[in-house]
């Protein structure tokens, strides 16, 4: 008895380390595809970056699929559920990040788009019905502010507000799509349900760009194409982590910490793209407001 307790302990231990691990893990992916799709820019824009972002995830996730055993017995609900979110958030949210990429730049984007953790958490309150503690809800407003003040110590918002649109309506996206995707996890297995999502955002997309006559935006090459497909590659592998920490733990926890990610932008960008800021004293105070957000987040997130 007291053997099957503590194994019940250590497991559970090991699940509350694995779900803030695997939420931050996807933060560094989205933060590489942002760098990569920074680069591939040089020659084309956010269509084609988009078009092949959904292609290369269709044809892997489906791959992935087809190696681990198939979709199971998915019900109507999730796979409901896993198409409008590929809608949502991967249609939209990810076209507008990418536009906002190329209006505002990555840093400016990547602090905007921070604002998606608390329209999550505002939904998962609503609808799912979580607890949320006054110690996650510190946390998440800490997050948010530290990583904006850091993302934005470089250039600042010194942008029109009219371009600000585009991000805040990326952030909405994802904010919503969190927390579809967690209740269409309640019908359907993380794998084969991202690989519905994306393949919803692929034919929709698809039938975006023929409708309108924009086919040319499906072809791409050259270096450019090695850094849109690399961003393809490291966008859906994050989004699926993600999926993953959604399954083990609540969109309340979840989605802050994988909202870290311009963190990542700006060391990334400090090695891979020119001409960013120096360390300053915005970017010492946000990085220890992430700490002590992360550190509430995961420390005393039952308290």
């Amino acid at each position: 008895m007291l053997l099957d307790r503590a194994a019940a302990t250590d497991i559970t231990g090991r699940l509350m380390l694995a779900v803030p691990l695997l939420a931050l893990s996807s933060a560094l992916l989205t933060a590489a595809s942002t760098i990569l799709v920074r680069r591939g820019y040089q020659y084309y824009g956010p269509y084609t970056a988009m078009w092949l972002n959904v292609a290369v995830g269709t044809a892997g996730l489906w791959v992935a699929v087809a190696v681990t055993g198939g979709v199971g017995a998915p019900s109507a609900a999730g796979i409901a559920y896993f198409a409008l979110a590929g809608l949502i958030g991967t249609v939209a949210g990810r076209l507008l990040r990418f536009m906002s990429i190329e209006t505002v730049g990555a840093s400016v984007a990547a602090a905007v788009g921070n604002l998606s953790p608390l329209v999550s958490t505002v939904l998962a309150i609503v609808f799912l019905g979580e607890r949320v503690t006054p110690t996650i809800l510190v946390g998440t407003l800490v997050i948010v502010l530290g990583t904006t003040l850091l993302s934005s110590s470089g250039r600042g918002f010194a942008v029109r507000p009219g371009k600000l649109v585009l991000p805040l309506m990326s952030a909405a996206c994802f904010g919503v799509v969190a927390v579809l995707r967690k209740v269409g996890l309640g019908g359907m297995a993380p794998l084969p349900g991202f690989a519905v999502n994306v393949t919803a955002a692929f034919i929709a997309f698809t039938a975006f760009l023929i409708a309108t006559r924009q086919t040319s935006a499906m072809a791409c090459r050259g270096r450019s194409l090695l850094y849109l497909v690399g961003a393809g590659v490291a966008e859906n592998v994050g989004v699926f982590v993600l999926v993953v920490a959604l399954s083990m733990g609540t969109v309340s926890v979840v989605a802050p910490l994988a909202s870290v990610s311009p963190i990542f932008v700006l060391v990334l960008s400090f090695f891979f793209l020119r001409g960013l800021e120096i360390l300053t004293a915005r970017i010492v105070t946000g990085t220890l407001m992430i700490v002590a957000g992360v550190w509430l987040l995961t420390a005393l997130a039952g308290r």
